[in-house]
């Protein structure tokens, strides 16, 4: 997402209205939103028919068959980063983070992002109310319905987003990179421990997910619109962005000289 909504931030800013550029964010934010939707309802569709059960038994058998005690140790240590303990703990020290540095707007949409994750996840298993599977003994404690897991989704919503917040606050693009890459990583290993662990299916893992980028994907192009608005009526003091590069204000600074000199009289 953070390179989509770069480049939309560039396009909205090229001799386009303010109103414009927060209509390409809300557009797009929607557009994301309507896709992960219709996404997730058609797993939820393929799962509930129980077409994804023979490859969701085979995939956990084949873990359980390569299960190490140095991998079990490793997985056992990692996935409780996607519990809500340590989810809120993230969520609460990137908020305080943010809102110290004067990037209130992201901050309230990190907490507004995870408080509607919370909330989606639970009615979804709710609603869906899948068993867990009972292929192999379980690695770690599990209680609640399966489908769509909600490590995997926690992950992608918090650890996404905080990446991405952290990840435009950088100025150089292999910040960003390496920003962007540790969130990646962070939630693709969470993911792997359910499935390692036994408490999920891969099916329930990928429903996660999708929602979780759905949603944090809405979330991110809320906050751009928001921004966009925010600049207009205080762009002194309203950014939330990477400071500029030195040459970029040492060339800003020299062409304000420039038109700041008396012209030559006639």
């Amino acid at each position: 997402w953070n390179v989509v909504f770069r480049s939309l931030r560039k396009l909205g800013s090229h001799g386009r209205s303010v109103y414009t550029a927060v209509g390409i964010f809300l557009i797009a934010g929607v557009f994301v939103a309507i896709v992960g939707t219709i996404g997730f309802a058609k797993l939820a569709e393929v799962v509930r028919e129980g077409y994804t059960q023979q490859f969701d038994t085979a995939a956990l058998r084949w873990l359980g068959a390569h299960h190490s005690p140095t991998l079990t140790t490793i997985m056992t240590e990692v996935t409780p980063l996607g519990t809500g303990i340590v989810v809120l703990t993230v969520v609460g020290i990137t908020t305080a983070f943010l809102w110290h540095t004067e990037h209130k707007h992201s901050a309230r949409m990190l907490l507004a992002a995870t408080a509607g994750n919370i909330l989606l996840n639970n009615v979804l298993k709710l609603f869906f109310d899948r068993a867990r599977p009972n292929v192999f003994e379980w690695g770690t404690h599990a209680a609640s319905s399966s489908f769509p897991s909600g490590h995997a989704m926690s992950a992608t919503v918090v650890y996404g987003t905080v990446g991405y917040l952290l990840a435009r606050l950088q100025k150089h693009a292999w910040a960003r990179a390496i920003t962007l890459l540790l969130a990646v990583v962070m939630v693709a290993l969470i993911c792997l421990t359910r499935l390692y662990l036994g408490v999920h299916y891969p099916s329930d893992v990928l429903g996660g997910i999708i929602v979780g980028l759905a949603w944090s994907g809405f979330c991110m192009a809320t906050l751009e619109a928001s921004l966009a608005l925010a600049r207009r009526r205080a762009p002194a003091s309203v950014v939330e962005e990477a400071p500029a590069p030195v040459e970029h204000i040492a060339s800003v600074q020299q062409a304000a000289s420039v038109a700041s000199a008396p012209s030559p009289s006639i």
